[in-house]
């Protein structure tokens, strides 16, 4: 019996020893979000605009502890009740879409008895893919800088279903710093998203 209880002890700590990573362990990710997005400048902030993002990631572990994630999402943002000019010069209210590609280059602190939760925060550039006005369709790409640079920060927990596949739940927040805008004779506007994430994790060794 004893040797029974010492086996099944061994066992249950191994299995759970694979669950933190260590050095050199790299994670590749894949998850879907729901987007909540606006913009603003120093005076004030437009409409929530409603979308979702797909991404994929890949986490370098220096540690148990620590760890480098680079991510690639496809990013709608964008904002509703703004305003758009037709050829004669009326204004009409319309809602915005903007997408991106994004890239996150993230510090993940791994936390909790088995390291499951993690805290993540970094940069992030955003490349313009379109832009358009939902009223009318029109594409507004022309009036939007190439690239959106900010910073993000994000939390979440990894809920292991093997020894090499996890399936996570983030919450993540971009805070742009760029103007969004070629032209634009105000304060700067920026862009500003909140995301729901779900997802999974492929551990490579």
């Amino acid at each position: 019996m004893k040797r029974l209880l010492l086996a099944v002890g061994l066992t249950l700590g191994l299995t759970v020893s694979t669950f933190s990573q260590k050095k050199g362990d790299v994670e590749f990710g894949l998850n879907v979000g729901f987007n909540n997005s606006t913009i603003s400048n120093s005076d004030i902030s437009a409409d929530t605009a409603f979308g979702f993002n797909v991404g994929g990631s890949m986490d370098y572990y220096f540690s148990n502890r620590w760890s480098m994630k680079l991510k690639l999402v496809y990013d709608q943002k964008g904002w509703d009740n703004g305003f758009i000019e037709d050829s004669n010069g009326f204004d009409y209210i319309t809602d915005f879409n903007i997408n991106y590609l994004t890239v996150p280059v993230m510090a993940n602190w791994h936390f909790g008895s088995k390291r499951n939760w993690f805290l993540e925060f970094g940069p992030y550039m955003g490349f313009l893919m379109n832009a358009e006005d939902v009223r009318f369709g029109t594409d507004v790409t022309d009036s939007f800088n190439t690239t959106d640079f900010g910073l993000a920060l994000g939390i979440g927990v990894k809920i292991p279903v093997s020894d090499k596949l996890k399936l996570f739940f983030e919450y993540e927040g971009q805070s742009g710093v760029s103007d969004i805008f070629k032209v634009n004779e105000f304060s700067r506007v920026t862009n500003s998203r909140s995301s729901f994430n779900i997802g999974i994790n492929f551990l490579m060794q």
